[in-house]
């Protein structure tokens, strides 16, 4: 059985592998960011419109069958997690900072365009920071 040629891989590779991981890593913390703290459609919910909700829901709890009594169940769990969300509110601006930092060579690397960035949610002033428009 004939040996096989050892590859190795030059410090410049091991550093150009590097470079995208860290960008990678970068993109795709900003994109979770944006995509967990992405503003819904329709009429916005405050936390005291959430605690009115969650008041009725107790209420008719009591009285609910059990297949009622379980989707209210969720709704009291769903409504819970949003208004803790409410009051956290996230600050984008460490995410951003790194994105920005890296997104213009990811985007080289990997041929993503203004287009598809935008159409992610990226808005318009985050990608003029990174250096991409819509010439490229």
């Amino acid at each position: 059985m004939a040996q096989r040629k050892k590859r190795t891989v030059t410090d410049q590779h091991k550093a150009a592998m590097a470079e995208g991981r860290t960008q990678s890593r970068a993109i795709a913390s900003y994109l979770e960011a944006l995509e967990t703290h992405k503003p819904k459609r329709g009429r916005k919910r405050t936390p005291d419109s959430i605690d009115k909700r969650l008041a009725a829901i107790d209420k008719s709890l009591e009285t609910a069958n059990p297949i009622k009594r379980l989707s209210l169940i969720q709704e009291r769990l769903d409504l819970l997690n949003e208004k803790e969300s409410l009051e956290g509110n996230v600050d984008l601006s460490a995410f951003e900072a790194e994105f920005v930092a890296a997104a213009k060579g990811y985007s080289e690397r990997k041929g993503i365009s203004y287009a598809a960035w935008r159409e992610l949610g990226v808005p318009p002033a985050i990608l003029k920071q990174a250096g991409i428009s819509r010439a490229n």
